[in-house]
């Protein structure tokens, strides 16, 4: 039997008001999307729309840009979807490198190291899909950094439309200087450093084989919302390097080769 609309708007507002609480209180994740009644990709981006107007109402702020996770073909497929996810990142959670974060406000932070590319048009609803050209023109590039909250989730257990809902666990972002991009995106050379210490290398190309491609899937995936992308909107467009979750103070260095640099000291 089909639900009602005023049902399945109550029981939207209803799970992103728990999601408010749950983070709240930093009670852990478990997957909630089959007991709430969301049973499709569509109902899990209800659920982001409502908690993450209620993380603008509570943070007096709007939106400032989204992030992309699950572009790799690995994560996707361990999450059960064919398709990266997005969510919403608040402007008041975007910082400039360097940046000082207290892993104590979080519940279980973790840091990842990506493209960010700041949009210089607005991408409305239209009929026929964008291509990376358009949306790439005028645009900028620095390296970014996703301050993740995953609440001490089981990553043997995560399912997408859990984690969707949950605005793709995004806890803010960290950007470094804006440059033009450059000719070979895909194979510029990623590094994160440790108190000085390597830990680990990417490539441009390990977010689905360019940056763009994801960026792409996110401008015609939101022009079919009633918040397509915008002008001056911050994206992160997926992971290069595993995700870092430091159990101890760390002063990250993560450097796009000839795109510089983002530092971010975590403190506990």
């Amino acid at each position: 039997m089909a639900i009602s609309p005023s049902i399945e708007k109550a029981r939207t507002e209803v799970t992103s008001l728990m999601l408010m609480e749950a983070h709240d209180i930093g009670e852990q994740f478990v997957p909630f999307a089959r007991e709430r009644g969301i049973n499709d990709v569509d109902a899990a981006y209800r659920v982001q729309d409502s908690y993450a107007r209620r993380i603008m109402a509570a943070g007096n702020t709007q939106v400032g840009g989204f992030k992309i996770g699950l572009t790799t073909k690995k994560m996707q497929e361990m999450c059960g979807i064919d398709s990266p996810v997005s969510g919403y990142v608040a402007a008041n959670r975007i910082y400039r490198a360097p940046a000082t974060v207290d892993a104590m406000e979080y519940t279980h932070l973790g840091l990842e190291f990506e493209v960010a590319v700041k949009l210089a048009h607005d991408f409305p609803f239209r009929p026929v899909p964008y291509s990376q050209e358009e949306l790439i023109r005028d645009a900028q590039v620095a390296p970014g950094v996703e301050l993740v909250d995953d609440r001490n989730a089981d990553y043997a257990t995560l399912e997408a439309l859990s984690l969707i809902a949950d605005n793709s666990w995004n806890a803010g972002i960290v950007v470094g200087q804006w440059q033009d991009p450059p000719a070979d995106l895909a194979g510029i050379e990623a590094t994160i450093l440790c108190n000085g210490q390597l830990v680990d290398r990417g490539h441009g190309r390990d977010a689905l084989g360019h940056p763009f491609i994801p960026l792409a899937w996110l401008a015609n995936f939101r022009m079919r919302t009633d918040r397509p992308l915008k002008k001056g909107d911050i994206v992160l467009t997926g992971s290069l390097i595993r995700t870092q979750f430091p159990s101890e103070a760390c002063k990250f260095h993560y450097e796009l080769a000839g795109l510089g640099a983002v530092e971010i000291d975590v403190q506990f």
